[in-house]
């Protein structure tokens, strides 16, 4: 039997991820938007706890309690940090997670200090940013974080002027998102990695409690704050979880299948491959709603998914995506793809666990599918 997506709130998912958008979480300062977000899922009526690390644990009961299934996102952003207080009275930064400083070149930024009260903005530039003064040099200059700096929006030009205005080696320094949704449902903006990702597991959960549906198989919702560092959800996850579907960007770029209108299914990434069976799931489970689908293989690629393998944790594990175009850059998404995976994970969490037998962590081998055994068992073969 085909299980319906149910209809996804959209106004809503509009709102609250132009809410996040506007909430600066770089990795390492992500207090404002955790404390948002635990009162945007307390409001939808779901238990929520945070663990020591900073992490939103949301629960959902279902017929079954045990063993159980998670849904990960992340919550924190790309970003930079104050390295040196240089002479000129401009700001080295060094980046905080990965990504190219040619993409942070002419942001917008905010500058905080150790004080909650005083904040700066400022600007990424180029060291050479004057085609007036500096002519040709301006675009035959190399690329790199050694090739930029923060102009501060303050009268200084030294470093003793930056130390008396409250600036210190290690202030943590965010890109300005600037969202804007387009009337055709393109939704620009920095850090919809993982933001848009939140905003459909958001809108998938509001759905299946506004459509007072019973789930299977009882869920975690899993928010995790340090994704862009690697650390992601390599803890907060109970032993108990027999499967693990993470929401995060999909790669649009040359090469890649992914589409910002659908919903992408990893099929591996610079970790390696997902679970067979269960990605294979997913794409069964879209194909039957009539949800699109595509599948893809990231190449320079990481999601929560790996630190909480890499952590020991006993699960099947898999990723669906929204097409983010120019990824940790100049981001682009459509609010199409962004529903699409919030459907797909409505239609998920309606059915069971994907083998019965993973009601344990162990098996005996006798007990052990061959690969065509398991696939007729996850309904792929009649």
């Amino acid at each position: 039997m085909t299980t319906k997506p149910l209809s996804i709130d959209m106004d809503y998912v509009s709102d609250v991820l132009v809410r996040m958008l506007r909430i600066p979480s770089v990795s390492g300062r992500t207090d404002d938007i955790m404390r948002m977000l635990g009162e945007e899922i307390a409001g939808m009526g779901m238990p929520t706890q945070l663990t020591r690390r900073g992490s939103l644990i949301a629960d959902l009961a279902g017929d079954q309690d045990t063993p159980d299934r998670a849904v990960v996102v992340h919550a924190d952003t790309i970003g930079c940090m104050v390295k040196e207080l240089k002479p000129n009275g401009r700001l080295r930064v060094i980046p905080i997670g990965t990504f190219s400083a040619r993409f942070a070149e002419g942001s917008r930024v905010h500058i905080w200090t150790d004080d909650p009260e005083v904040c700066y903005t400022g600007t990424i530039l180029p060291l050479l940013a004057s085609g007036h003064t500096f002519g040709e040099e301006v675009d035959t200059q190399g690329i790199g974080w050694a090739h930029v700096e923060v102009r501060v929006d303050e009268p200084v030009s030294s470093a003793d002027e930056l130390y008396d205005l409250g600036i210190r080696i290690g202030d943590f320094i965010t890109l300005d998102a600037d969202p804007q949704i387009t009337p055709s449902g393109f939704v620009k903006s920095r850090h919809l990695d993982d933001k848009a990702g939140v905003a459909a597991a958001l809108g998938a959960f509001k759905a299946i409690i506004d459509a007072e549906v019973q789930l299977p198989v009882s869920v975690h919702l899993l928010i995790t704050i340090l994704e862009e560092i690697g650390q992601g959800a390599s803890h907060g996850l109970h032993a108990d979880v027999a499967e693990l579907v993470s929401i995060d960007n999909a790669v649009i770029a040359p090469g890649q299948a992914s589409r910002e209108t659908d919903v992408n299914v990893a099929m591996s990434d610079s970790t390696g491959p997902f679970d067979f069976h269960l990605t294979r799931r997913l794409l069964l489970l879209a194909s039957d709603a009539g949800i699109p689908a595509q599948r893809d293989v990231y190449n320079f690629y990481r999601s929560d998914v790996a630190s909480a393998i890499e952590a020991g944790a006993e699960m099947r594990a898999a990723l669906i995506g929204f097409g983010v175009d120019a990824s940790h850059g100049h981001e682009r998404t459509h609010l199409d793809g962004i529903r699409h995976v919030a459907e797909l994970l409505t239609v998920y969490l309606q059915t069971p666990l994907t083998f019965e037998s993973d009601v344990t962590p162990a098996a005996p081998v006798d007990e052990f599918f061959s690969q065509e055994e398991a696939e007729a068992a996850r309904g792929l073969h009649d």
